[in-house]
């Protein structure tokens, strides 16, 4: 879904509401690939908040099992030759799972998910994955409201956080809904737990478009210790998205999985829906003076990208077919948790990622580059999809 598909969406609101028991107010109703999604309020941008960055896929009826040609831990591990798999990593054979993880994974969503532990022990018990090391944590101390758009958002960050890094310790930060103080509080309550826990990673599925004076907020993504992640976005390129732009942060971009009728993987291309773009003020940051002629003098993101569409995710008794560059975020926070390098800071992950970028051969061995889906796909770095995706652990 493009920019102007998105838009064309809100202009079209919808009053049908799934029949599920998540409840959604203000959603919109657009298509993805021929099928009809569902945009939750949550995930359109309005004034004064931060927004999330999924869709859901409809499904017919009650889903009491995980959905057909839904990705799943074990065929996207396959797929990024992660773990040992069969031949085109099928979906429905591709059951081998990540073992890794080391120190801790924070992510931080808004509101309260008072199932959180119980929908990720479901999701661990369905894929074959070990239980998780899970704590819930109150970015102010006091519990927040439950906000029901962002169910579905936490249980997809925790839940494929663990599903990359099974090993690592999970910590769910929950803030309430602002753009300013409360949720970067948060942020930094999730840096310290990372930094008392060994070190690791935060992903962050939200963001708003740029604003003149984000660049105070940056110094949020700078504790010792921890890399940041975040989603670039689901408006398509060209919609600058803050904390991805942050050049502290490393920004994940979507990609599609394209599959034949067996479900064998065939090729990764570019999802028309995730976020790319030239930062509006954000001077271009040292470690990506090897993409100056590209981007000029601003951040260019993202600089890497992961699977956009669609994943299995379990929330409260069913399963949903979810894509978006909130899926995008956790899963390669998790895969650059399970490398197990611990850097120091997102400066230092970014600094190895294009250094890796610099050097054909280890750029070639260690990273997908996407070069289809849209007109501004090329060789090399560019606004679809960073640097790529990953191709095994090495250089993450």
């Amino acid at each position: 879904m493009n920019r102007h598909a998105f838009q064309s969406a809100l202009a079209g609101l919808a009053l049908l509401l799934s029949a599920s028991s998540l409840p959604c107010i203000g959603q919109v109703t657009s298509t993805y690939r021929g099928r009809t999604i569902l945009i939750p309020d949550s995930s359109i941008p309005r004034p004064g908040r931060a927004n999330t960055n999924y869709f859901i896929v409809q499904t017919p009826g009650a889903n009491f099992a995980p959905i057909a040609g839904d990705e799943t831990p074990g065929s996207v591990a396959c797929v990024y030759q992660l773990v040992p798999g069969p031949a085109g990593c099928p979906i429905s054979t591709s059951t081998t799972v990540p073992t890794g993880g080391v120190g801790a994974i924070a992510i931080v969503d808004a509101g309260d998910y008072p199932t959180a532990a119980q929908d990720l022990q479901a999701f661990s018990d369905q894929f074959g994955l070990p239980a998780a090391d899970l704590q819930v944590v109150y970015a102010d101390g006091t519990k927040p409201p439950v906000y029901s758009d962002w169910l579905l958002e936490e249980a997809l960050d925790i839940e494929w956080a663990h599903a990359m890094a099974p090993n690592a310790k999970i910590f769910l930060v929950e803030s309430k809904i602002s753009h300013t103080d409360p949720t970067f509080q948060a942020v930094q309550v999730a840096g310290n737990m990372v930094k008392q826990n060994g070190g690791g990673v935060i992903s962050m599925s939200w963001g708003i478009p740029e604003f003149p004076t984000e660049t105070q907020f940056d110094k949020y993504f700078q504790m010792p210790g921890v890399v940041y992640f975040a989603a670039s976005g689901d408006f398509g390129l060209n919609f600058p998205f803050h904390p991805a732009a942050s050049p502290n942060v490393v920004a994940v971009g979507g990609t599609y999985f394209n599959r034949d009728s067996q479900g064998k993987f065939l090729n990764e291309q570019y999802d028309s829906g995730g976020g790319g773009a030239i930062s509006t003020y954000e001077p271009i940051p040292s470690y990506q003076s090897v993409i100056s002629s590209i981007v000029g003098t601003h951040r260019g993101f993202p600089d890497v990208a992961s699977d956009y569409c669609c994943a299995d995710v379990y929330l409260q008794g069913s399963w949903y077919s979810v894509g978006g560059t909130s899926w995008s975020s956790p899963t390669f926070a998790g895969i650059v948790n399970a490398a197990g390098l611990l850097k120091k800071s997102s400066n230092a992950e970014l600094s190895m990622i294009y250094k890796e970028y610099a050097n054909p051969t280890q750029y070639k061995a260690d990273f997908n580059d996407i070069t289809t889906g849209a007109g501004s796909c090329k060789v090399g770095w560019d606004l679809c999809a960073g640097v790529g995706s990953p191709r095994t652990y090495k250089g993450k």
